[in-house]
């Protein structure tokens, strides 16, 4: 239960904080140099990270949650054993691709 409700703030959080995210990206984009050089410095800043962070972990908890959902959907997965699995490998799933994005960001690109 507690997965399927997360899988609604998670689109909630991506709807809200992606499209304002990806509004302030443009407009930097599309402004200055001095601009663009704000949003950088905010999205490079330990706060900034952290957002893009969440941002990343509520894409992949609410891509694998979909599919979680997608998988009920065709009639499969009811069995409590099985949904409470698939249920917590969407939560494992969704930190573990997170933290090797960000290590492939953080550590290969940087």
């Amino acid at each position: 239960m507690a997965t399927s409700i997360l899988h609604r703030a998670t689109g909630i959080a991506l709807s809200v904080g992606g499209l304002a995210l990806l509004t302030w990206w443009l407009l930097a984009l599309a402004g200055s140099p001095s601009g663009y050089s704000t949003f950088e410095a905010a999205a490079g800043h330990p706060l900034g990270i952290l957002v893009l962070v969440g941002l990343s972990w509520s894409f992949f908890q609410h891509t694998l949650s979909g599919l979680r959902h997608l998988v009920m959907d065709i009639g499969s997965g009811f069995e409590l054993k099985r949904n409470k699995t698939m249920a917590i490998a969407t939560w494992i799933g969704s930190a573990g691709l997170t933290v090797l994005l960000w290590a492939y960001i953080l550590l290969v690109r940087a």
